[in-house]
């Protein structure tokens, strides 16, 4: 993909329309040609040869998009980073990427002097909307840094689809870092899949609330340099300024995770609040296996909008499957774009027949490069004939739907008896009391594993341990009935908003009994 040529397009074609709405601007996309081609005439004066890597740590902001944008107009790789992401956190992921320069924002308790001191990198530049910076040479403020190359004109550099564009930290510091890297042609899969699946066209927009930093985030920025389709950016997720942004904005298409239709449902006001979303053409849910019932309780707010459930990795360029529209079959994650090559084999490599759980391998030209400065790991994640292995757990059906019974991770082994967490966890979730919940295995002598289930009880209700056994007795085998029952406050989370059973899992590693 070439994202200059497609911003210099739609500077041409829409050049008094606007591209990103954020808080109360709108920037056009002409402002936003000329912002690109300086930032990357000043990357490029950074670095001739194109080989630095660029990291970016900021919120979701429109010098977000700009960085994007002008890093791929340069033919550079760009490092998107979590801004949640500590200190300590920052400089793991710098020093293993080997990151020279970085576009950061102000944060408390971010010493960028420290930073530079601990890291390979050689400048930082600072979006400084407050004009407080203290500057020196290796800290700039972002403006005042780029305003002298918006008088030069720019000449792209010539690079290759297979160059690399990106490296996506996929597992935070937990760990050895994940940096996954896709090249220039990877670029072109997310949007390529919108277009196969959803009828798109410039008079859509769509809503950005999840983070830049993920895959999710860029394939909508994407959207918006291939279509010229706008972007509404929400800083943070909010469940009710949410809604009301799609009033606002007369919002056609969002991707969210299912935490977040938990939160939206679970409002007071979801069912009274008169926000109209007429505009919805498609409601999208990725990330994590989802409770039907629940998108069908989002879908009756908007029920002309095609309610859609979509599949895919940071690895294999997501989405990949996603729910034909016209299709009533969200307990699905849909079908596969027709250039990926997707089957589920046994623990032997044999393929499983339709109705059958295996372990879900991918093939096709959007699968990434590999993993950044780790080729082992690599080369343990491919099988001998080229199929990534996803580390998920699914079945197709015989009409060639798709479905996601989990991780291999989240499989729980009760005395030789399979559970699958997510299936726990969508029965928990029909409890009329129930917020959300999660699902692990702990230790047990005897048995090998056993399920223990974190409970979140909505607000004003109340249900005792035993209540929520007997009512998961009327619908599960008695071996996947939690053992154990543990009511929070809240479950731990990461940046998109996925729990984190990793968390859970160090603090119960104490067998149940």
């Amino acid at each position: 993909m070439n994202v200059k040529e497609l911003i210099d397009r739609n500077a041409s074609r829409f050049p008094s329309k606007t591209a990103i709405f954020f808080k109360d601007k709108e920037i056009g996309f002409g402002s936003l040609k000329g912002t690109v081609d300086a930032l990357a005439n000043y990357l490029l004066s950074l670095d001739a040869d194109k080989t630095a890597k660029i990291g970016v740590y900021l919120p979701t902001v429109p010098e977000y998009v700009y960085s994007y944008a002008a890093v791929y107009a340069a033919g550079k790789a760009i490092v998107p980073l979590d801004f949640m992401l500590t200190e300590d956190e920052l400089i793991g992921v710098i020093r293993h990427s080997h990151t020279e320069y970085l576009i950061a924002f102000p944060k408390k308790r971010m010493d960028y002097s420290s930073l530079l001191r601990k890291t390979p990198l050689k400048k930082i530049v600072v979006i400084d909307y407050e004009n407080t910076l203290q500057t020196s040479d290796t800290i700039k403020s972002f403006y005042p840094e780029i305003k002298p190359f918006y008088k030069k004109p720019f000449s792209q550099p010539l690079y290759a689809e297979g160059d690399l564009s990106t490296i996506f930290y996929t597992s935070g510091t937990t760990g050895i870092p994940k940096g996954v890297m896709l090249t220039y042609r990877h670029l072109s899969a997310p949007a390529e899949a919108f277009k196969y699946f959803l009828k798109l066209n410039a008079d859509d927009v769509t809503l950005c609330s999840i983070p830049l930093s993920h895959i999710g985030g860029l394939d909508l920025l994407l959207i918006l340099f291939m279509f010229g389709i706008p972007v509404v950016l929400m800083e943070r997720f909010h469940p009710l300024e949410f809604l009301r942004t799609i009033e606002k904005y007369t919002v056609s298409l969002f991707c969210i995770v299912p935490s977040m239709y938990t939160a939206i449902v679970s409002l007071k006001e979801f069912d009274t609040l008169p926000a109209d979303l007429s505009s919805l053409h498609y409601a999208v849910v990725f990330g994590a296996p989802s409770s039907p019932d629940l998108l069908k309780r989002f879908h009756a707010r908007c029920p002309k909008a095609h309610l859609l459930h979509g599949w895919g990795l940071t690895e294999t360029s997501a989405p990949n499957t996603v729910t034909p529209p016209g299709s009533d079959n969200i307990a699905s994650v849909g079908k596969p774009v027709p250039w990926m090559e997707l089957k589920i084999v046994d623990e032997n490599g044999t393929t499983m027949p339709p109705g059958e759980k295996g372990h879900l391998l991918i093939k096709g030209w959007p699968v990434f490069k590999g993993y950044y400065d780790n080729e082992t790991l690599t080369k343990e994640s491919f099988t001998d004939d080229g199929f990534f292995k996803t580390g998920d757990v699914a079945y197709f059906d015989k009409d060639g739907f798709l479905y996601i019974a989990g991780r291999i991770k989240e499989i729980i082994k009760v005395g030789g008896q399979l559970v699958f967490a997510p299936e726990v966890e969508a029965h928990i979730a029909l409890h009329d009391a129930v917020y959300e919940s999660a699902v692990i295995g702990v230790n047990d002598a005897l048995r090998g594993e056993l399920p223990k289930a974190f409970v979140v009880v909505k607000e004003g209700k109340r249900v005792t341990e035993q209540e929520l056994k007997d009512f998961l007795k009327r619908q599960l085998a008695h071996f996947k009935i939690p053992h154990a029952i543990e009511f929070r406050q809240s479950l731990p989370k990461n940046r998109m908003g996925k729990v984190n059973k990793e968390a859970l899992r160090e603090t119960n590693s104490r067998p149940l009994r």
